[in-house]
Formats: C-alpha cells, sequence, structure tokens
C-alpha cells in the first residue's frame, strides 16, 4: 500500500475478530512502531502483546478496578468491564515507561513519543489488511491494571489496541 493511501484510508476499525495477524505479522507491526520519533532516542514505549494469561490478569485488575471506583457496580457491568481484553484475537498494550528525570526530554514529550508509536502501529496493521481500535478507558490509568501488565503505576497506558480482521 502508497504512504499517502496507507494515511488517507486508514479509520479504526468499529469491530475486530479472527483472525488476527499471524506472528510474523505481528512482528513487522511492533518493529513499524518501534520506528516512531523519539526526542532523544529515549525509546520510552512498551509494547506488551498480551497473551491469555496477562488478558486475565487485565480483566481481573480491571474489574478489581471498577468495583474500588465504582462500589455500587452490578455483577454484569463487571462482567462486562472484564470481557472488554477479549474482543479481538490479539491485543497490544502501548504503555510509556517516563524517565521524569531527564535533563532535556519532557514527559509529554516522551507521552507523545509513544503515542507515536500507537499510530504506527495502526498503520502498520492497515498496511497489512487488518483492523485496529485505540482504546483507553478507566482501566487504562489504573495502577492495579498497569501492574497486571507489568508496568509501574506511575507509567502510562498510551493505547489498548485491538487488532484483527475488520467486522463490517
Amino acid at each position: 500500500m502508497e504512504l499517502f493511501e496507507a494515511l488517507t484510508s486508514r479509520t479504526s476499525a468499529a469491530r475486530v475478530a479472527a483472525p488476527g495477524p499471524s506472528p510474523e505479522e505481528l512482528a513487522r507491526m511492533l518493529d513499524a512502531a518501534a520506528h516512531a520519533p523519539d526526542h532523544g532516542r529515549l525509546r520510552p514505549w512498551r509494547l506488551i502483546v498480551l497473551d491469555d494469561a496477562l488478558r486475565r490478569a487485565f480483566a481481573e485488575a480491571a474489574i478489581a478496578g471498577r468495583r474500588a471506583r465504582e462500589p455500587a457496580s452490578t455483577q454484569d457491568q463487571l462482567r462486562i468491564e472484564g470481557e472488554k481484553i477479549w474482543r479481538s484475537p490479539t491485543v497490544v498494550i502501548v504503555g510509556c515507561a517516563v524517565d521524569r528525570n531527564h535533563p532535556k526530554i519532557p514527559e509529554v514529550e516522551q507521552v507523545l513519543a509513544a503515542g507515536a508509536a500507537a499510530e504506527n502501529l495502526m498503520l502498520a496493521a492497515h498496511g497489512l489488511g487488518y483492523g485496529a481500535m485505540w482504546k483507553t478507558g478507566p482501566a487504562a490509568y489504573d495502577a492495579g491494571v498497569k501492574l497486571a501488565v507489568g508496568l509501574q503505576p506511575t507509567d502510562h497506558i498510551v493505547a489498548i489496541m485491538y487488532l484483527g480482521t475488520r467486522v463490517k
């Protein structure tokens, strides 16, 4: 796919389903993400592919976070919260581990670099014929969720990227 065609034809998928990218295709997508613009070459992004165990940990942490934020949540609401992470065949968390002590590169630039990595991931998915949904929501800001996927509570989840075949 030609560059400008990719840029101007990419849209977020409303839904994705199986099949997702093959391991080789996913590796290409992650490599593209890792070539994002990055002031200071800090590579602050963390590209975390969720296997089943990490998805379960994410779901449990998201449920616990919702229960803590909204104690009146019903069992149905908690169940739905836990099911969100299973809505696609492939999920990549784009995190950002900020170096808060860096003398020249402010936090905002590091977070923007992680956002650029997320955009590269979306464009790579599109270029390979896959749909992508970039989500966040309260779970992305929850310290327990961050810990569950291997980030620190002070890190950022910039994107919960759902990848798969676009459902029309």
